[in-house]
């Protein structure tokens, strides 16, 4: 493929500013669309949990046309928790599309994105997006983006950046916003012009990094990544190195091109495209695919390190194994120990008691948990901690910038909040009746708040957090400051017992469910804990009375969602997870024994 006509162009964007929507109208829209094609919605989030929550989670490949020009498009996760995605895929790419809202501007995750973009020197095309909503602030949202790359020491040539201004979800895009079109071609335009064709030689020594892993159910592991010099083909014999290591060489098996969000074999492909190399059976993320006959390695990849870590226990309670297919630690270890292998955020070590996995954050560490939970594992997991640190003799923790953007009425509330868990506002701007508060916070303190947040603002409000830096230990943050119920007895439980126990509390369960000793079932409405028998029956007798046998009545209990109970639970308490249920339940199930290990300790 002629190296001139060839562009990798990676799509970077806050959460909902519109970046999947686009990418699904340059796909039908390119000149590669045929009659006959159809392309679902949101085409590149092809894992369920993508669709359900709205979000992208993992990097992907696809590509189009446009007149002579082949366009590699990379979609890249909005949220700072998926960051990792990010830095590795950041490689393959030659320039950047930065989708900003026309409303809301550049956000906390933005930022981390395009810092990631400004450090590898990649020029950006801004593209302004949803400019047709009727709270959009064209001009306000340039000046913010110039000013964000200003603080990131972007240089001159970055600065002078192309704008295009857009409507993804009704298809058009041009470069004068005064000037509404009926198609995004003002987009293949500065993908075209202002993005540069690839660098390389293609007649050095091959060179290709992977940044990226697929699976096949045919040829098993793909090796994704930019040929950076040189060419392949199908049969060459090619080694995986790093600098310490080089592998055995194998012969490619298969080359694969991407054609929309699909894989299309190839015979051969040179520097500057994009390709799947079938082959490896264990290759991984970072390694550098090079000539078996003049291996040379590339520098991998610099990732953040991670900042929360959660522990991981096989699940011992009563009902283990009555729902879940993988149960045993050596199963549990096995997964944890493969997951790192795609995502090289994530940290795995045993420490003997269970395993401890760190990630970038609480949305990246219960995705995870999710994904576990619909392949069938059953485990239980502890308390998020944050990973603390020591800087010149000095305990540090990390910290996280908090934007909240939020109607002028809730504003006490969120004030009153943030204090508590030790938030420090460093900016606050009306505008109009919104008003958007800018908060540097302890991880520790923003943990699980999102669920308070959306009660507090009564859905009106919207908030994101990315990771700023490590800061001084500020000291113990009681977010919870109420006790909990806890089952005293196996068994149902019953309507009847529940009615009893509402004055003591919220329940997070009703009627008719299986719970186990120590399994807890509602918040205590005081700051102690209190043992509860949850399955007591009535006692039925011959005597009737006006009124003895109404219907019982339960006041709907409170569904707690996986980031709410990873943010519930206290440190002598477990979460219990299995393919069907969510449980919460105490480290040590026996009260007795809990009273004698409290007394002792």
């Amino acid at each position: 493929m002629d190296q001139s006509k060839l562009r990798n162009v990676a799509i970077i964007a806050h959460v909902d500013h519109g970046k999947t929507t686009m990418v699904d109208e340059i796909f039908k829209q390119s000149d590669s669309m045929q009659a006959h094609h159809v392309i679902e919605e949101r085409l590149m989030d092809s894992i369920d949990l993508e669709k359900e929550r709205g979000i992208t989670i993992k990097s992907k490949n696809g590509s189009c046309t446009y007149g002579d020009y082949f366009i590699n498009i990379i979609d890249t996760p909005g949220h700072a928790d998926f960051g990792g995605e990010v830095e590795r895929v950041l490689k393959m790419a030659d320039g950047v599309l930065f989708l900003v809202d026309a409303a809301e501007g550049p956000m906390p995750q933005s930022f981390f994105v395009l810092k990631k973009a400004v450090a590898l020197n990649l020029p950006v095309v801004v593209v302004v997006n949803k400019i047709d909503k009727e709270t959009a602030r064209i001009e306000w949202v340039i000046d913010q983006v110039f000013d964000l790359l200003v603080g990131l020491n972007a240089s001159d040539e970055t600065l002078d950046f192309k704008i295009v201004y857009a409507s993804a979800k009704n298809g058009w895009a041009t470069d004068d916003y005064n000037v509404k079109t009926n198609n995004i071609k003002a987009i293949f335009e500065a993908i075209v012009n202002y993005i540069p064709a690839p660098k390389g030689d293609p007649n050095g020594p091959f060179q290709m990094l992977v940044s990226s892993i697929d699976h096949s159910a045919f040829m098993g592991r793909l090796a994704i990544g930019k040929i950076t010099s040189g060419a392949i083909a199908i049969a060459n014999n090619v080694v995986a190195a790093t600098e310490s290591f080089t592998s055995p060489a194998i012969r490619v098996s298969k080359l694969y091109k991407f054609e929309r969000n699909k894989h299309i074999e190839i015979e051969s492909a040179s520097v500057g495209e994009i390709v799947a190399v079938a082959g490896f059976k264990d290759i991984l993320v970072g390694q550098t695919i090079t000539s078996a006959s003049n291996p040379i390695p590339l520098p991998s990849f610099q990732i953040d390190p991670p900042t929360i870590s959660i522990r991981f226990l096989p699940n011992d309670s009563p009902l283990s194994g009555q729902e879940g297919e993988f149960v045993t630690s050596r199963q549990l270890r096995d997964r944890l120990h493969r997951e790192p292998l795609s995502d090289i955020a994530m940290q795995v070590e045993d420490d003997g008691l269970g395993f401890k996995v760190s990630g970038r954050g609480e949305l990246h560490l219960s995705i995870f948990i999710e994904k576990l939970r619909r392949e069938g594992y059953e485990f239980q997991v502890s308390r998020p901690e944050v990973i603390f640190k020591t800087i010149d003799g000095k305990k540090s923790e990390p910290y996280e910038t908090v934007t909240i953007d939020v109607s002028t009425q809730y504003i006490g509330k969120i004030i009153e909040a943030m204090g508590i868990r030790k938030g420090q506002m460093t900016n606050m701007q009306e505008d109009g009746p919104m008003t958007r508060l800018i908060y540097k916070i302890p991880t520790r303190g923003i943990l699980g708040y999102q669920a308070d947040f959306m009660m507090d603002t009564k859905g009106m409000g919207v908030m994101s957090s990315s990771f700023d830096e490590y800061g001084p230990y500020i000291g113990e943050i009681r977010l919870r400051q109420n006790g909990v119920l806890v089952a005293m007895e196996s068994g149902k439980t019953t309507a009847y017992a529940l009615e009893g126990l509402e004055d003591r509390g919220v329940l997070i369960l009703g009627s008719g469910v299986n719970v186990y000793e120590g399994q807890i079932i509602g918040k205590h409405s005081r700051d102690n804990d209190l043992t509860v028998n949850a399955c007591k029956g009535k006692k039925l007798t011959n005597m009737r009375a006006s009124g003895s046998d109404d219907a019982t009545t339960l006041t709907p209990h409170l569904q707690m969602t996986l980031e709410q109970c990873l943010s519930f639970i206290t440190d002598d308490e477990l979460i219990e997870f299995t393919p069907q249920s969510i449980r919460l339940r105490k480290m040590i199930l026996n009260e007795g024994e809990r009273k004698r290990h409290s007394k002792t300790n």
